[in-house]
């Protein structure tokens, strides 16, 4: 039961549960700086004009590329 719950899902993506962790936790930090980003961008339009956008972008390349 515990390995089904922490295993299968990172195994059915060719991963280990450490490798699997750590992408999930890169990809949440980085969507925390996009946010970021874009927060201070909706209070000052001058600064992060592309920051936020282009890290979503090269999120969904990373994540298209592993299927």
């Amino acid at each position: 039961m515990i390995s089904r719950i922490f295993l299968d899902h990172p195994q059915s993506v060719n991963e280990s549960y450490l490798q699997h962790a750590r992408f999930a936790l890169r990809f949440a930090l980085s969507l925390l700086a996009a946010g970021l980003a874009a927060l201070i961008h909706a209070v000052l339009p001058f600064l992060f004009e592309k920051t936020a956008s282009r890290i979503v972008a090269d999120l969904h390349a990373r994540t298209q590329a592993r299927r």
